[in-house]
């Protein structure tokens, strides 16, 4: 039994509310970025597995939603069977970790895409890719195996049925949450920043790429970098917070709402991820346009011909290998990359 009686009257309306709004909004664009990567392996780019994979991840959080929404309007009672609290709890919170994951290694992929082109060939295959995407999903399988065995489901003090909540924190989760906070996210995060530092450095070095196009470029960056540290840098710091100080009721009641406010940023990363890297380049934006083409038809023709326009626009500096390189490396690497136009970002 838990030995806590925590308030949990933040998730009456706050949490349903933003939890249905992710869901509205994140299911529809998270099928068409599914679709998107899609047409990204089939032009053996291997960048679209790791979108594929982050996308499909995604998804199965989205899909644990309804049955977490109906838990937080039950008041945090948990009235199904402790298999599907341990379904529930491995899509919310092993989804963090897997797409941490794959937002690490693209951030990787495309530094070693524009600083070493011609090296590191593997890396950029789509067989290397579908490897680590295996390792990533197979890493996080067997940490879901610490829970299978473990008590997820509890009794507080008003014989409400709380799962995966534990007040105070028990000793295995401290353990559990050092992996979290050192390979799950620590590790992941320096990767990332130092990745697209690089990224960032190469661009500003490029003599080939245009002034306007350089500032699209970092701003892709930068505003991958700030989605990912506001989406799970609150959590994991609330996370490190409980695991050093929380052994008694009063410090887990009065770190209980802040703690859960970072839950509740993660899950717009959720909606962040399809945006930033599906929605947001010059060559995507094309492909939407042309998928919504019978939309575009029924609008006002001033908007029309904007559309129209964006799908004219021709090549981005984001959609080929190239683009960032210097003039004098261009013609000699045109023949490695011409089969496969990839993004920057996507």
């Amino acid at each position: 039994m838990s030995n806590c009686t925590v308030d949990h009257s933040i998730h009456q309306i706050l949490f349903p509310a933003v939890y249905i709004g992710v869901f509205i909004i994140g299911l529809p664009i998270n099928l068409l970025s599914l679709y998107h990567s899609y047409l990204q392996i089939r032009q053996k780019n291997e960048l679209g597995i790791y979108l594929c994979n982050l996308t499909i991840s995604d998804l199965l959080y989205l899909l644990s939603l309804p049955l977490w929404i109906q838990y937080m309007l039950q008041h945090d009672d948990w009235q199904y069977s402790r298999e599907l609290c341990i379904f529930s709890g491995l899509l919310l919170y092993q989804n963090i970790y897997i797409s941490i994951g794959f937002l690490c290694f693209i951030a990787i992929n495309r530094f070693l895409v524009v600083a070493y082109p011609l090296k590191f060939k593997f890396i950029h295959s789509r067989k290397a890719a579908l490897l680590i995407s295996i390792l990533i999903w197979l890493k996080e399988i067997a940490v879901c195996t610490i829970y299978m065995g473990s008590k997820v489901l509890s009794k507080d003090e008003g014989n409400d049925t709380l799962c995966f909540e534990h007040y105070p924190l028990r000793l295995k989760d401290r353990y559990l949450n050092i992996y979290k906070l050192s390979i799950g996210f620590s590790l992941p995060l320096i990767l990332l920043i130092y990745s697209y530092y690089k990224v960032l450095r190469v661009v500003h070095k490029s003599h080939g790429l245009e002034r306007q196009r350089k500032l699209r470029i970092k701003k892709l960056v930068s505003g991958t970098i700030i989605i990912f540290l506001a989406c799970f840098g609150p959590y994991h710091i609330f996370l490190m917070v409980r695991s050093i100080f929380e052994y008694d009721c009063p410090f887990a009641d009065s770190i209980f709402e802040v703690y859960h406010f970072g839950l509740l940023l993660m899950s717009l990363n959720c909606v962040a991820d399809p945006v930033l890297y599906c929605f947001i380049s010059q060559s995507s934006q094309s492909w939407l346009a042309r998928f919504l083409d019978p939309v575009i038809n029924l609008l006002p023709c001033g908007k029309k011909e904007e559309i129209v326009a964006l799908e004219m626009k021709g090549s981005s500096p984001l959609t080929t290998k190239t683009s960032l390189l210097p003039q004098r490396h261009q013609k000699q690497e045109k023949y490695e990359y011409q089969h496969s136009k990839q993004n920057l970002l996507v």
